[in-house]
């Protein structure tokens, strides 16, 4: 009976309540039948001693009328004692008419349960018994007979034997019964509970509860299931939803490249890397000659297939590990991490310029060579930070832009000068 008693602080759990439950429903449905069926033996018993009193008393009649007749004391008290010797009496006497006693018997109190026995007669059995002893329509005698509780307490103490037996069987059927029951109803609950808490405890939208043999059970399992297949539904669109939206937020929409916030990101890291790693890497700034004369001229849609070209091509010449960004406008960076030597990246700053060579075709069919110009910034030789380094890179980019213009110019002069001697 273990946890049937425990203070009101502690909660009980759904196996220790069905336990206590199922128990003392069958100790007390033990108890009442076994309380009931006694009682209705006793009051059967005491109908029984009666009216066996009342046998006895009539053998007596027989048996000792002669000598009552010749008022023989000795044979008088010889039949008395031969006959209720045998039975459950106490006392037995035969009384003249006068009242004077002809002969009586007493059961000695031979047992440690004798007392018992006389308390429990006087408590439960019938009182004495006073029948007349008649001859020719003549009372001769009265027997009187008081009853012996010997047969009552033997039956009391088997009635409480067999109680505490039942009590006993009973017992260990409810638990049986009960942990059956546990089983089948806690076992459900607790792989429900263990679910529940996963899913809130660390987010594990995976799991699924058991089927259960219990058809409620099995039904709230089944919608706690559909619970979860919608919640895992709705956290993988919030998650294609936060990446797409991770995605424009730190990309180019026209290009598909990374946009300066990401590329500002991932220099600071270079940065952080080199310093810690002692790591060299190279910062490429590029942009489109003449791109405004291209839009002026040519239309933002020209403009757009020009910018699309040169992110193509310039993805084409870098490595895995390299990143290349559009800051905005015409304007594009290129992270080249690691670089162990500055002529990786003068290798790259040609393989881009030969890509930029063949003429990008518009969307209407017409054709067009983009120049573009790249300066260059190493760390950590040509700056420290990542401001250093992009104003470094940007400098250059506009030495090579004017260079570009210089050896324009001085080519169209020596074309013109050319022509006027001819």
């Amino acid at each position: 009976m273990i946890g049937l008693f425990r203070p009101r602080t502690q909660r009980l759990t759904l196996r220790q309540s069905l336990g206590r439950t199922h128990l003392v429903t069958s100790l007390t449905a033990v108890c009442m039948a076994g309380v009931l069926l006694t009682g209705i033996a006793l009051l059967a018993l005491r109908l029984y001693a009666d009216h066996n009193l009342e046998l006895v008393a009539r053998a007596i009649s027989y048996t000792s009328e002669a000598a009552v007749v010749f008022h023989d004391e000795e044979a008088a008290k010889e039949a008395l004692q031969a006959i209720v010797t045998h039975e459950d009496v106490a006392q037995a006497s035969i009384y003249l008419p006068t009242g004077q006693p002809l002969a009586s018997w007493r059961r000695a109190m031979s047992t440690p349960w004798s007392g018992l026995e006389q308390y429990l007669a006087r408590l439960i059995l019938p009182g004495p018994v006073d029948q007349p002893m008649m001859r020719g329509g003549v009372e001769i005698a009265r027997i009187h007979l008081v009853g012996h509780g010997q047969y009552l307490l033997l039956f009391l103490l088997q009635t409480l034997l067999a109680m505490l037996v039942c009590l006993i069987l009973s017992a260990l059927g409810a638990l049986y019964v009960a942990r059956w029951m546990q089983n089948s109803l806690t076992v459900p609950l607790k792989e429900l509970a263990q679910v529940a808490h996963s899913v809130s405890r660390r987010r594990i939208l995976a799991m699924r509860v058991p089927e259960a043999h219990i058809a409620e059970l099995h039904e709230l399992g089944q919608d706690f299931n559909s619970l979860l297949d919608e919640l895992e539904a709705w956290q993988a669109h919030q998650r294609r939803e936060n990446a797409s939206l991770l995605h424009r937020a730190t990309h180019d929409a026209l290009t598909g490249l990374p946009n300066r916030a990401l590329f500002e990101a991932r220099l600071d890291q270079a940065v952080t890397t080199g310093r810690l790693h002692e790591e060299r890497f190279a910062l490429l700034y590029l942009d489109c000659d003449r791109f405004k004369q291209i839009n002026d001229t040519l239309g933002h849609a020209a403009g757009d297939d020009v910018l699309i070209a040169l992110a193509r091509r310039v993805q084409h010449q870098l490595r895995p590990m390299d990143l290349v960004c559009r800051l905005g406008g015409d304007e594009f960076a290129i992270l080249l991490t690691p670089v162990l030597q500055e002529s990786e990246a003068q290798d790259v700053v040609s393989r881009i310029q030969q890509a930029m060579a063949d003429p990008v075709v518009l969307g209407d069919g017409r054709q067009l060579v983009a120049a573009i110009s790249i300066g260059t910034a190493l760390y950590p030789e040509q700056g420290l930070t990542a401001g250093e380094l992009l104003q470094q890179a940007d400098n250059a980019m506009y030495q090579s832009k004017r260079l570009r213009r210089e050896l324009a110019l001085h080519d169209q002069l020596e074309f013109d000068v050319s022509a006027e001697e001819k």
